[in-house]
């Protein structure tokens, strides 16, 4: 057992690494430079066997922060084209579906997994779960938790300079407008600590989805839908929970050695290139047939993580409830399929 001090250790070289490269991405001008340049930092420095570890309590204060900060961009405006919402998430299931068979397709055929690897590994969406189910029935517990997790790396990685290049907008540096420091008053850090407390217990209680991201999101929400509260809060603090975030990213390849990380992103690299064609393809399609913005449904379609896309549908000026709502849609109709469908496939082989 790791001694505490060395925990500790661990947790403030990953801290500090994240931090440098984030400050590097930021300072270059690059999109979402603090998630990013944790993300890739931690993701080097696990390749290279640094003693990296993210402790699991580290990301959900950082996840409930940046739900209750996702929560002041909604108004009454947001809803005004909710109708249309119904028909990009019924095609979800559509996506989930020819996304899941392609991906299985090159999992078994290309990379030669197993059955249960391929499969468990194929869907687009819930990292945990499908680790759990995966090993459950049979398959490789390591390789699928690693392409999953190479999948949101490179979603992630890849989405920012996709946008720019297909629509010629750019995704900030700092995820969102820049707020001052100085602009943020002792009533609005109560406002958006009451909103997180209460989110979070709301959410447990409720038993939401993504509990940490979707309660403090829902409460600061209505706070600002009802004008009860219009707090803001400043950047800094997002780039905290940015660099935090990006950080648990890339710490999940510290439990791999170099080779195995290597050969997992290289086959994790296919699959995801797939994975965002699929998803451009069915964006251009819905954006077509119901005139709403490409953007929008490329970062709804998008099979990366709800907390990282949320971030970059902030920095957009995108409807966030539009995007975390076909996320956690996704999430739940992958964990509740796939068990389904893997015991039907078994049944019918």
């Amino acid at each position: 057992m790791r001694s505490k001090p060395a925990a500790i250790a661990r947790f403030v070289l990953t801290l500090s690494i994240a931090s440098v490269g984030g400050w590097v991405m930021w300072h270059f001008h690059m999109p979402l430079a603090w998630l990013l340049g944790a993300m890739i930092a931690t993701g080097l420095g696990a390749l290279v066997r640094l003693p990296l570890a993210m402790p699991r309590l580290a990301r959900p204060p950082m996840t409930a922060l940046i739900g209750a900060m996702l929560g002041t961009s909604f108004s009454p405006a947001v809803f005004e084209h909710v109708g249309l919402w119904l028909l990009s998430l019924s095609g979800l299931i559509v996506f989930i579906v020819a996304a899941g068979a392609t991906v299985y397709c090159y999992f078994r055929l290309v990379a030669g997994l197993d059955h249960p690897t391929a499969f468990f590994s194929a869907m687009p969406g819930g990292l945990v779960e499908m680790v759990t189910l995966g090993a459950e029935r049979g398959g490789d517990e390591k390789t699928i938790a690693l392409i999953h997790a190479s999948r949101i790396f490179l979603v992630v990685l890849c989405l920012p300079f996709l946008i720019q290049l297909f629509t010629g907008v750019a995704v900030s540096r700092s995820g969102s407008s820049h707020v001052p420091l100085s602009t943020v008053d002792l009533a609005d850090l109560w406002w958006f600590a009451a909103a997180i407390a209460v989110g979070i217990g709301a959410g447990t209680l409720l038993r939401f989805p993504a509990r940490f991201l979707m309660g403090p999101m829902a409460v600061s929400a209505l706070l600002h839908v009802t004008g009860v509260a219009d707090f803001e809060m400043p950047s800094a603090a997002l780039a905290a929970a940015q660099v935090v975030i990006g950080a648990t990213v890339g710490c999940r390849f510290a439990m791999a050695s170099p080779k195995e990380i290597l050969r997992v992103v290289g086959l994790s690299t296919g699959s995801t290139l797939v994975l965002l064609c699929i998803s451009l393809g069915f964006a251009g399609l819905l954006a077509y047939f119901t005139g709403d913005r490409f953007i929008a449904l490329v970062l709804a379609y998008s099979p990366g993580g709800v907390a990282e896309m949320s971030i970059m549908a902030l920095s957009l000026g995108i409807e966030v409830p539009f995007v975390v709502l076909h996320h956690i849609v996704r999430v739940l109709v992958v964990v509740a399929g796939s068990a389904l469908t893997f015991r039907y496939l078994k049944e019918h082989r």
